[in-house]
């Protein structure tokens, strides 16, 4: 007999344009693959609808987001305020299929009961209370800084209350442990992100510089790509390239400043792939450890090394092919031994033989389905 599932996205996740629908996207291409039925139901602020979602689902359904400027409430969280229509409601009362849940953002109708009688798994894409507190932390813009400490602070009540109502699977170890430490879930556990890569395609050999890549209209990234251009590459002689989308003003100026340094804003997605092949080192700290890092798992598919701080590597088990640095003197020290150093085939294959045990779509989609329709 078939199974149907129903799943509810924070967002539509065609094209493939950013971190946050990567899971999405490939994990319906894993579930169609065998052969499950998918029921999707898309959230977005455009409600343009992508016949490409079409090959990988029995049915998809779009529906608009609220304005931010009708979903800001006291009580529950702007990004989960947003996302309720009783259309969907409506939808998902039609049978009894269960439901996957994509991000906190997506749960308003189980938060308030009005289906409680239904087979649901919840995806944990961050432990988001967390992950606004660090947003908060980093943003200069003081409207913007209340706003994430109050999503933050909302987030934690709200993400407490649905941690002992609906089993939970995270995209990371470290979320496992920052729910069960602050809201002792009902029932928590963890399956890696799905990815497009299947194989890893790194060069062995030399580049030429060392990589920051990400969306640099993120506050948290702008302020990496910042720390490294005023504490790492501030005085070392080695290249430096900054890519990504949409650098500020602030951020352009001070790379203008760097004699080692430059920058690519917006590169398409094959010149960004470009850069990730060709450089030498991917140099990826991160300010929170949250989720999983996407930018590291590309370089670590298909670039050369990688060197990180704990928390861009914390809960993901990629330690042992990432060089991990603890402070400034010794991100100098290992961007400038590894510089030198080629990247060899035993690294590859090593790299290759960890990656395939974590990150396999195939197997990982065959897990899933075990949660949601258990055999025993």
């Amino acid at each position: 007999m078939s199974k149907h599932l129903h799943i509810i996205a924070l967002d539509t996740p065609w094209p493939v344009n950013y971190g946050g629908v990567i899971d999405l996207f490939y994990k319906l291409k894993a579930l169609h693959k065998l052969e499950i039925k998918v029921h999707l139901h898309c959230f977005s602020k455009d409600n343009i609808p992508q016949p490409e979602l079409n090959k990988y689902c029995e049915t998809v359904q779009y529906y608009q987001r609220k304005k931010n400027s009708q979903s800001f409430s006291f009580s529950i969280p702007l990004m989960v305020n947003s996302r309720q229509n009783k259309t969907l409601l409506n939808n998902l009362l039609k049978d009894d299929h269960p439901i996957l849940l994509e991000g906190i953002h997506c749960t308003y109708y189980f938060n308030n009961g009005e289906l409680n009688n239904r087979k649901v798994l919840l995806r944990l894409h961050n432990a988001e209370f967390e992950y606004y507190r660090h947003f908060a932390k980093h943003e200069t813009n003081l409207f913007k800084k209340l706003y994430f400490l109050h999503e933050s602070y909302l987030l934690k009540k709200y993400e407490k209350k649905i941690a002992v109502i609906l089993p939970i699977v995270a995209v990371s170890e470290q979320d496992v442990t920052i729910y069960k430490d602050n809201f002792q879930p009902k029932d928590i556990g963890y399956l890696p992100v799905f990815l497009p890569y299947t194989l890893s395609v790194c060069k062995e050999g030399n580049g030429c510089f060392c990589l920051y890549h990400g969306n640099l209209s993120i506050n948290e990234n702008e302020q990496a790509a910042i720390w490294l251009l005023k504490n790492v590459f501030n005085d070392i002689d080695i290249h430096f390239i900054i890519a990504g989308r949409s650098p500020s003003k602030k951020l352009q100026a001070l790379v203008k400043k760097n004699n080692s340094a430059c920058l690519v804003a917006d590169p398409s997605e094959t010149a960004m792939q470009d850069l990730v092949c060709k450089a030498q080192i991917h140099v990826l700290p991160s300010f929170n450890n949250t989720g999983i890092k996407l930018k590291l798992l590309n370089a670590l598919f298909n670039g050369r090394h990688c060197v990180v701080n704990e928390a861009g590597v914390k809960g993901s088990g990629l330690q042992q092919v990432c060089h991990t640095a603890t402070d400034v003197a010794s991100f100098k020290k290992i961007i400038t031994q590894l510089y030198k150093e080629p990247f060899t085939e035993q690294e590859k294959e090593q790299r290759q033989g960890l990656l395939q045990t974590i990150y396999n779509n195939d197997v990982n989609a065959e897990k899933l389905v075990e949660m949601i329709w258990p055999s025993n």
